[in-house]
């Protein structure tokens, strides 16, 4: 997860209307935009539980300590030119304008 750089703007939460899981060419299923998402728009809070056990829809924050995401968030995929970001807060926001049908991505190497 990264530092919010966008910790000074106001966010309005994305509508879940705004967002659906389906199938993805990434990988298996993804979370796609069904309406506009401007860049530095708050997409939504991860919620889930800390684990240290290794999983599907874990996010490493070090070598000892991890996220089970549980929201539908837990469907971005990698991408290594990413339109979204995870941030220390457990914020996931849009990087760059993100429009309808567009899969949202974030780098999971950061």
């Amino acid at each position: 997860m990264r530092s919010n750089r966008f910790a000074s703007l106001k966010f309005k939460p994305v509508d879940n209307e705004k967002t659906c899981v389906k199938k993805s060419n990434t990988h298996g299923r993804g979370l796609f935009a069904k309406e506009f998402i401007e860049e530095g728009e708050l997409i939504g809070h991860v919620s889930g539980m800390w684990t240290v056990r290794d999983g599907a829809h874990v996010l490493w924050l070090d070598e000892n300590r991890g996220f089970r995401v549980h929201c539908n968030l837990r469907y971005i995929n990698h991408d290594s030119e990413p339109n979204a970001a995870y941030f220390d807060t457990r914020e996931v926001i849009a990087l760059t304008d993100i429009h309808p049908g567009e899969e949202i991505t974030h780098d999971y190497g950061w």
